[in-house]
């Protein structure tokens, strides 16, 4: 059942990426302000942090089953409303309950492929599902671009409402045999003060903040680069796709192996590193051939990274408290992408010094977890 899971994580990652190049413009097209449109883009990650949180906490009470199989109907029925918007106060207003609903969906999601990964074999896992998400950061954005400029905003969320409703009656159906007792989990369930106080799931936590971070600050940053070099504004987006070619190939091809081989706090701390540089190599470069090195050396880092967190939280924690776990995983997840843009657009920094804040943040994370080794 893992590659179903793998379905289900594409299809809740495809629903966030086919988003991002048609929300804002669709809140301005309703009459939004420019503040009120950058809180409707804002405010699914917002929500989908709580979403997270939530799934988290009744993973581990009741199994991930049912919160799954909710999550994917209820984002499915919040994807339909979109219909029924009329200006930008009940844009927001949706926003909010599409990002609430689909944040049940991808801790409950990852709890639930964890519980059944071998020890051995977590970093391949973890390597294997990146990839889909990678395969969805490239499909969602250009779906979305796409589809909507053939038809409109309601009907393409309508469509990936559909898709999801489907992917959702069929996880009821495939995945109900294999639902998780929950006896095992109410007995055993862990604290939050537990939680935060596991190093693992420390580095963890702050490693899905910081790659996210420096996901908001990319997107945010990377547009206004390539305009500022007089480059066409496709190429942002060519840009991003080399970025997820890259990283699909480290976790597809043979080399995935490498996350069962080496222990994950040592591929972490490459991934912050090649990816921190990798960024300050974008702030320097002004060719388009050379933004593509940066790109695909991003893309490297990335995929080392990925994997490493996840090994890492599967590593420090049991099924007992693994849900909420990956609950505040993925709502660290969901913050980093709003602070990383917030910050760097709140402090006004052009896209070289955007990339420098974020990359020097990296690679001071890597020397973090390398003073940190021992502990």
């Amino acid at each position: 059942m893992r590659i179903f899971i793998y379905v289900i994580i594409f299809f809740s990652f495809f629903d966030l990426f086919a988003q991002l190049p048609i929300m804002s413009t669709y809140a301005v097209s309703l009459g939004a302000s420019p503040f009120i449109a950058g809180l409707a883009v804002g405010m699914y990650s917002l929500s989908n942090t709580f979403g997270n949180i939530i799934s988290g906490i009744f993973s581990d009470r009741k199994g991930p089953f049912a919160i799954l199989v909710v999550g994917l109907l209820s984002t499915s029925t919040t994807l339909l409303t979109y219909s029924l918007i009329d200006g930008p106060y009940s844009l927001l207003a949706v926003r909010f309950l599409h990002g609430l609903a689909a944040g049940l969906v991808v801790p409950a999601a990852f709890t639930y492929l964890a519980n059944r990964t071998e020890t051995a074999k977590r970093g391949k896992g973890a390597a294997i599902s990146g990839a889909f998400i990678g395969l969805a950061a490239i499909v969602g954005p250009a779906y979305g671009a796409v589809y909507t400029s053939r038809n409109n905003v309601p009907e393409t969320m309508l469509l990936t409402g559909t898709m999801i409703f489907l992917v959702g009656v069929a996880a009821f159906l495939a995945l109900r045999r294999t639902a998780v007792t929950k006896h095992k989990t109410i007995k055993n369930s862990a604290s939050l003060i537990d939680i935060l106080k596991n190093i693992g799931l420390i580095r963890s936590f702050s490693g899905a903040f910081f790659l996210m971070f420096s996901q908001g600050v990319l997107a945010y940053m990377l547009p206004l680069k390539v305009d500022s070099l007089g480059f066409d504004s496709q190429l942002s987006g060519l840009l991003l796709s080399t970025f997820g070619i890259s990283a699909i190939l480290v976790f597809l091809l043979p080399t995935n192996r490498i996350f069962d081989i080496v222990k994950p706090i040592y591929t972490l701390i490459a991934g912050f590193t090649i990816m921190g540089v990798s960024l300050f190599f974008v702030s320097l470069v002004s060719t388009e051939l050379l933004l593509y090195v940066g790109m695909c050396f991003y893309g490297l880092g990335f995929a080392l990274l990925f994997p490493s967190i996840n090994s890492i939280l599967i590593d420090s924690t049991s099924t007992s408290s693994r849900g909420r776990s990956y609950g505040y995983f993925y709502a660290f997840f969901s913050a980093g992408v709003v602070v990383g843009s917030g910050i760097t657009g709140a402090l006004a920094l052009n896209p070289n010094q955007g990339f420098i804040v974020s990359g020097s943040l990296l690679v001071a994370s890597a020397l973090l977890n390398v003073l940190t080794l021992k502990k």
